[in-house]
């Protein structure tokens, strides 16, 4: 259940809940990531009430997550193709489906990511795109962005994690 006023609505976690928080739209995604871009397809793959699925294509559509494509004139019906905002997100369907491998599937994976070439399966895991090191709980703390606001920058700095050294004066 979504909060009424949230404390800090520049948080880019709740901007992005707001956006694809919702259990449908994610399962919408992966769907759409594995290949499916019709009405007809998401509601047979998810078994999903058609009310539903129309309200949750129209928020992402909304969101600029998917387009709407026209596929067929009589009767009108509509391809939902990623935009590039939605094929952004796969990073974070791709850390679902391996969490949930780890996490929990004791018995092992039942679907899994593999190279497009060869098939090698692949471990997804969040790295920094200059140093290319793992981005873990124990290598980051949140730091105030560029526009935070005072409030954003008072949060986190009441945070308790280390803070990170001041980056060196230049003289």
């Amino acid at each position: 259940m979504r909060p009424k006023a949230s404390p800090l609505p520049e948080c880019p976690c709740a901007a992005t809940v707001e956006s694809v928080g919702e259990w449908w739209s994610l399962l919408i995604l992966r769907d759409a990531f594995l290949g499916l871009s019709r009405f007809d397809a998401f509601e047979r793959s998810l078994g999903i009430a058609p009310n539903m699925l129309a309200r949750r294509l129209k928020h992402l559509t909304d969101s600029g997550i998917f387009e709407r494509r026209l596929y067929q004139h009589r009767p009108p019906r509509y391809a939902y193709l990623l935009t590039a905002k939605g094929r952004d997100f796969f990073p974070v369907i791709a850390a679902m489906i391996a969490w949930g491998n780890r996490q929990l599937a004791p018995d092992g994976a039942s679907m899994q990511l593999a190279m497009r070439d060869g098939g090698q399966p692949v471990e997804p895991v969040l790295i920094d795109l200059a140093s290319a090191m793992p981005i873990t709980p124990d290598s980051v703390v949140p730091v105030p962005g560029p526009r935070a606001s005072l409030q954003m920058r008072a949060r986190l700095l009441s945070l308790t994690a280390p803070r990170p050294a001041a980056p060196p004066q230049n003289p």
